[in-house]
């Protein structure tokens, strides 16, 4: 039986490797282990712990890997050392990381480290952020790479990483957007208690490599916000470096009727909420992966998600107060145009199993090559 160790820190990440959990766990020649870390422990964002409870999986193991000073550099620090000794405990055949955050690296690291196998969930994208620099790390430490498309899979062999470890699976979150695990939007709006007919979602993050105009950044925002008409279900963002500002500004949006905040949404409600809103604005993956599927108007601002999808219908607007009111002016009569959404088909769980049923998965060289191209 083969051990396979899943590990989350926020949120997005548990969205993407849910449904492959809950797949390994019904087979019998898989023990799946959870260890989850991060923005899943904090109050301030929503204890998302309490959704994967919810799940009910049979090794889940929680560490707390926030610091007082919040800084990435010490949170990695920290969850090396928790990941690494719960490693030592369970000894893994299989580590799986998803993404580009610190906890993502962390699990790289501590797997590469101490000889055990690294799958790496959308390796081989792009972005605008540090976030690029972290997801072409985490490839590096990395032994097998499950990634969105081939564009993606094309990347990883320009960064030397051999064909034989690359799998080609979409994203897992689509599975999920179009399977029937999906509340109806009125459970979602009850449950949230959301009054509002028609509304909008805001998910806007801090961009670590732009922390000195954040404040600046997330004010005009908020102003922008505050100026128009539409009504909006605001989420947290996640909690990189500058999110403190965002959340200072997000302050004077509580005392509008219009707003409806929360630190977080379960995904599945929060999938059922953006296949029925009006658009999504803001500089969240979401827009770019999850509302081209539903046909959902996109307002991308600033540089965060910049290069990360060609092929999705995209109002692409600058932080200044101006662009964005603009784009909010014309998003009611704004046309969808057809996309090539390039992220899977709904089927990456039985693709991510078939892979991992093969025998010769399991003698994919520990000893990382470089394939020159």
């Amino acid at each position: 039986m083969k051990k396979i160790l899943f590990l989350t820190g926020t949120r997005a990440d548990f969205g993407k490797i849910k449904s492959l959990i809950e797949t390994l766990e019904k087979q019998q020649d898989f023990e799946v282990f959870v260890f989850v870390t991060g923005m899943h422990l904090q109050e301030l964002y929503g204890y998302t712990l309490i959704e994967i409870e919810r799940c009910n999986f049979k090794n889940v193991f929680t560490f707390e890997n926030h610091t007082h000073e919040s800084t990435m550099d010490l949170t990695l620090a920290k969850s090396i050392e928790g990941f690494s000794n719960y490693c030592k405990v369970i000894n893994p055949d299989m580590i799986v990381v998803h993404g580009d955050r610190v906890e993502t690296l962390a699990g790289a690291i501590v797997g590469s480290l101490n000889n055990i196998l690294v799958a790496h969930i959308e390796g081989g994208e792009i972005s605008g952020t540090v976030d690029e620099l972290i997801r072409h790390s985490v490839s590096k430490l990395s032994h097998i790479h499950f990634v969105s498309n081939t564009e993606a899979a094309k990347r990883l062999q320009q960064m030397g990483e051999i064909k034989e470890s690359i799998f080609t699976i979409g994203s897992p979150d689509i599975d999920i957007m179009f399977s029937d695990k999906l509340p109806d939007l009125a459970v979602a709006k009850e449950y949230y208690q959301i009054d509002f007919d028609l509304f909008g979602i805001v998910m806007f993050h801090p961009v670590t490599t732009e922390i000195e105009s954040m404040k600046e950044y997330a004010s005009n925002f908020v102003d922008v916000l505050l100026a128009d008409t539409h009504n909006y279900v605001v989420v947290f963002p996640n909690n990189d470096l500058g999110t403190k500002t965002i959340l200072e500004a997000y302050e004077r949006l509580k005392a509008n009727p219009r707003f409806r905040i929360f630190p977080s949404l379960r995904f599945e409600y929060f999938l059922t909420l953006l296949k029925n809103c009006q658009f999504i604005i803001g500089n969240s993956s979401a827009g770019i992966r999850e509302a081209p599927y539903y046909g959902i108007p996109i307002i991308n601002i600033g540089t965060r998600q910049q290069n990360r999808a060609v092929h999705a219908d995209i109002i692409n607007v600058d932080y200044d107060k101006n662009s964005i009111y603009k784009a909010l002016e014309i998003i009611d009569s704004h046309q969808v145009q057809q996309t090539d959404t390039d992220f899977g088909q709904g089927n990456s769980t039985s693709l991510f199993l078939e892979s991992l049923q093969k025998e010769d998965f399991w003698k994919m060289n520990h000893q990382k090559q470089f394939r020159d191209r």
